[in-house]
């Protein structure tokens, strides 16, 4: 869900979002792990993955574009509120950058799982980087708004060509027993990422030019392309398959045999599809908080910093035992939010209410990033994670969209309120159809089911 936290994407949407596209997983179920490899210690070593120099520069370089991803979609969403004063115009944003994950999705995922995935993330980078200096262009020329849109499409377009090879390329950085405190560094980050762009972005429109932050976010992406070139990566697998690209299928094929993924996937895009009230923020902060652009940078940076508390709590709180609960009952806590903000008009309650939601976010992302990685063979990981995009991302920014025409046609407040009451909806019809979800255990005995021919070849 991350919901929105990209905004569009934005992620949320970064280009790691894992954001919502990107796999996020917390250190769950490192005790047993660290059991199993250290048999002599009962403590975990929180940093055991820092320790490989390839993953830190990875994760931290990672984490710079990541701030400048931020600071690029916060700049966009106020630049185009300030030019029309439209919500719908805002949610021609998200459908922007939604329609090259639609296109490219499974694409993306087939040519991470074929060719070198730190080479597909430096295309992407390199590529976001040159919309950056475009976007510069047209803000500093005060250019017609169509151009921006068809930006964003590029922005999108990049984005995808790196997503799948930057959620698969980890467990090539990392020992597999200690994948799981990587995907909790990255999840921490990310978090901190996008809870420091929005606020920089805040601070940086009230003092600064729009296009002097697309230039810097520009900065930070060919920082990363950079830093790939040192970052030293295991080959992955490739297990046999069909020489066209129609085996980009088989990761909806997998998905169809593995109820409890298509499960939790399908509970967060339904619910962030419908739930999310970021894409909406700029007009909520200028015409029921009154707030300008410093506040709105703090609306936006909230929810992150409700999923870093969570993800440091959940760092050192025992393992879900009933890691179905926790998710269909963090979403519920998360519609519940939603609504408290809809009707919010006192800007210290709205911080809260969009804190509790990040904070309720981050388990089910953790839970449903978990679930993909630990039951995705490494020959798939690619296509199965280019699926997990287009559920998720897709709903971001779709989900802005939806947002958008929803405050055209039922007014703001009305949109939102309608968005939480969805959310609490799809928990309850999700619980139905998949009773496996409800049953889910402990994450950390998920194991991928065991490769077959029909599994790898079509």
């Amino acid at each position: 869900m991350e919901g929105k936290l990209g905004g569009e994407g934005q992620l949320a949407s970064s280009p790691f979002h894992p954001l919502r596209n990107t796999p996020l997983v917390t250190r769950i179920r490192l005790a047993p792990l660290v059991v199993l490899t250290h048999a002599a210690s009962s403590s975990v070593d929180p940093i055991s993955s820092l320790r490989h120099r390839g993953f830190l520069l990875y994760l931290l370089s990672s984490t710079f574009s990541n701030v400048g991803n931020q600071m690029r979609i916060v700049t966009v969403n106020w630049e185009v509120w300030e030019r029309t004063h439209l919500e719908l115009n805002l949610g021609y944003i998200g459908l922007a950058l939604a329609v090259p994950v639609i296109s490219l999705a499974l694409f993306a995922g087939t040519a991470a799982d074929r060719y070198s995935r730190r080479w597909l993330i430096i295309v992407g980078q390199f590529g976001l980087a040159l919309c950056g200096i475009g976007l510069a262009l047209v803000s500093y020329s005060k250019g017609p708004l169509p151009v921006v849109y068809l930006l964003l499409i590029g922005t999108g377009t990049f984005r995808v060509i790196a997503w799948p090879a930057a959620a698969a390329i980890v467990p090539g950085m990392v020992p597999a027993p200690i994948f799981p405190n990587a995907a909790m560094w990255r999840s921490v980050m990310f978090h901190l990422a996008a809870a420091a762009g929005p606020l920089l972005g805040g601070l940086l429109i009230h003092i600064w030019h729009p296009w002097a932050i697309y230039l810097l976010d520009s900065a930070t992406s060919l920082f990363m392309v950079g830093a790939m070139f040192l970052v030293q990566v295991k080959p992955h697998e490739r297990a046999p398959e069909p020489k066209s690209w129609l085996g980009f299928l088989q990761g909806v094929q997998y998905l169809r045999r593995q109820p409890i993924i298509l499960s939790t996937m399908t509970l967060d895009l339904v619910a962030v599809l419908f739930g999310g009230a970021t894409a909406m923020l700029p007009a909520y902060a200028d015409k029921i908080l009154g707030v300008g652009s410093i506040g709105f940078g703090w609306m936006r940076a909230m929810q992150s910093m409700g999923a870093i508390a969570m993800g440091l709590l959940l760092a050192v709180r025992p393992p879900f035992r009933r890691s179905g609960h926790a998710l269909l009952g963090s979403v519920t806590a998360f519609g519940i939010a939603t609504l408290l903000f809809a009707q919010s008009t006192s800007y210290p309650l709205s911080l809260f209410a969009l804190f509790i939601m990040g904070a309720a976010d981050n388990i089910s992302v953790v839970i449903r990033a978990t679930v993909l990685q630990l039951l995705a063979p490494d020959s798939m990981r690619g296509r199965v994670t280019a699926v997990s995009v287009i559920f998720i991302e897709t709903s971001n920014e779709i989900g802005a969209f939806e947002s958008g025409v929803a405050a055209r046609w039922l007014g703001l407040v009305p949109s939102v309120v309608f968005g939480g009451t969805m959310t609490l909806v799809t928990v309850v019809v999700t619980a139905v159809i998949w009773p496996e979800l409800v049953r889910l255990g402990p994450l950390e005995k998920l194991k991928p089911p065991e490769p077959s021919e029909a599994d790898v070849v079509t």
